[in-house]
């Protein structure tokens, strides 16, 4: 099992959209590092940001402008 995921695989794994993602890393909420121009996170500061948001019951990614 891989440590480090693309951002695309994080978005597959968590269901959270990629951009979504992308604000995560910079609030500093899960870890990542940036290798050349792709970020690569941190698989298991990802999971527990996602059970974290289960735990609280919160909805998975930004709210939508209606």
């Amino acid at each position: 099992m891989e440590k480090w995921l693309t951002t695309q695989q994080a978005a597959e794994l968590s269901g959270y959209h990629a951009n979504y993602l992308r604000k995560l890393i910079r609030t500093g909420r899960i870890k990542a590092r940036r290798y050349s121009t792709l970020w690569q996170i941190d698989r298991a500061s990802l999971l527990a940001y996602v059970r974290n948001a289960e735990k609280q019951g919160s909805k998975r990614g930004p709210k939508r402008a209606a």
